[in-house]
């Protein structure tokens, strides 16, 4: 069986605290593997992760003062509000030499891609990160992590390109799948985001409250 890919998205419906449990399982995993851990959203998911993360038996308050976990609502990657592609880049770079400087394996990431969008919600940035996104991770390979895409707060359209970014679709700490519809920055094409198909994939893999 093929291991998932190290660039994941989670593609989830109502309300954003179903999918903490299965992450915070992960974040678990991720720390017994000597990951540094960074979790970027907003202040009110921040505040919440805490309390899963506690409940999957992690010392929030240890793993955070030695800097192996990092929960951050920090939006410095923004310009004047805008999302700008070469900043969250170059963040992530120093982030992940830091971490391999500290004497991690490497760092994990997940964050929010409506909350890293920022107020002005440049969403024709998107695509080109995650195609960065997905360079980057193919030449660090002590990176990894999770793009979260919110379907309630993002356009079908995004959805559709963020699952054509990804090789890998998260379901929980124990399941992903092979994603049989995603395409390399150079085999993109406008065609392609209309494939009906697309749509109900999302369908099948989008995180709800009943997902088992």
């Amino acid at each position: 069986m093929s291991s998932p890919s190290r660039h994941q998205c989670l593609v989830y419906e109502g309300a954003p605290s179903r999918h903490l449990p299965a992450l915070a399982s992960l974040v678990r995993q991720k720390l017994s593997e000597n990951y540094r851990c960074l979790y970027l959203n907003s202040p009110v998911m921040v505040a919440g992760v805490r309390c899963y993360l506690a409940a999957a038996g992690i010392d929030v308050a240890h793993e955070s003062a030695k800097a192996s976990l990092v929960l951050s609502s920090d939006q410095g990657h923004l310009v004047q509000g805008s999302f700008d592609v070469d900043r969250m880049m170059h963040t992530l770079e120093e982030a992940l030499g830091q971490a391999l400087s500290d004497g991690y394996e490497g760092l994990w990431a997940t964050g929010d891609m409506t909350w890293e969008l920022g107020s002005q919600k440049n969403l024709g940035k998107l695509l080109e990160y995650e195609w960065r996104l997905e360079d980057f991770l193919s030449r660090h390979p002590a990176m990894c992590g999770i793009c979260q895409y919110h379907a309630d707060t993002l356009p079908a359209e995004v959805l559709r390109q963020g699952l054509l970014s990804h090789s890998s679709i998260f379901i929980n700490e124990t399941l992903s799948y092979i994603n049989p519809h995603f395409l390399h920055a150079e085999s993109y094409s406008e065609l392609a985001v209309m494939n009906p198909e697309l749509d109900s994939m999302l369908s099948r893999v989008a995180f709800r409250e009943d997902a088992s």
